[in-house]
């Protein structure tokens, strides 16, 4: 039987599965090439986000038996929580321990979808307020690790201080990155420059003018998507 001290964590488990949608599950398998221990339910993230407002809630010892299950649900639910949590923190210590608790278990953040949900609001959000010496230092230590997908949390957190006009990050890691074998990370290279092209083609075009022929394909392809045809067709011929 349950005990009463878990019955948060069990009733988001229960609506997970009652939320689940078999097409959307044959959906996730295809995009998203879980491990074979993996199980996907097939929950869309805008009702994950919802159940994680309702559920922002859970304990710290909660949101860490979701992210170590083995349903992804659950995972992308516990990063989720974590993120609302994140959003209401009251104080930077607050955020830091936030921080701290999502590094530590970066290991269960262990696919695109993961990733992209959590790192801009969980990690993201607290490297505004950090120095730049902490800031340089937390990214480039996540940027070196064996690890894909902290690599990639690196890459995608930057998309909050892209949002502040703070590209100078940005750039660092894509030429700290430029030649990592994972085209995830090619892709998420060249998503974090379009945002900034988004919001300044100049700076944009300005750093590809000088780095463009040292950067993956993939990455100047996603990088010059908005910009005029133009520039977009200079860069991309240039590859």
């Amino acid at each position: 039987m349950t005990s009463s001290s878990s019955a948060p964590l069990e009733r988001l488990r229960s609506e997970l599965r009652e939320l689940a949608e078999p097409q959307v599950r044959a959906q996730l398998v295809r995009v998203l090439s879980p491990a074979g221990d993996d199980e996907l339910l097939g929950v869309r993230v805008p009702v994950l986000r919802n159940l994680a407002r309702r559920h922002r809630g859970l304990r710290p010892e909660e949101v860490d038996a979701l992210l170590h299950s083995r349903v992804h649900d659950e995972r992308f639910a516990g990063l989720l929580v974590l993120a609302e949590q994140m959003r209401t923190a009251r104080g930077s210590g607050e955020r830091g321990t936030l921080v701290r608790f999502y590094l530590a278990r970066a290991d269960c953040v262990d696919n695109w979808d993961l990733v992209d949900g959590s790192a801009p609001v969980v990690l993201g959000k607290w490297l505004l307020e950090e120095s730049q010496d902490v800031l340089d230092e937390v990214l480039h230590r996540l940027a070196g690790a064996a690890s894909l997908w902290e690599r990639r949390i690196a890459v995608v957190a930057t998309l909050t201080l892209i949002r502040a006009d703070r590209y100078e990050p940005t750039f660092s890691l894509v030429i700290a990155l430029r030649q990592d074998p994972e085209p995830l990370i090619h892709k998420a290279l060249g998503w974090m420059l379009r945002e900034i092209g988004r919001r300044d083609a100049r700076a944009l075009v300005d750093f590809l003018d000088l780095h463009a022929l040292e950067l993956p394909r993939i990455t100047v392809r996603h990088a010059t998507e908005r910009l005029v045809a133009e520039d977009r067709a200079r860069f991309v011929r240039r590859r």
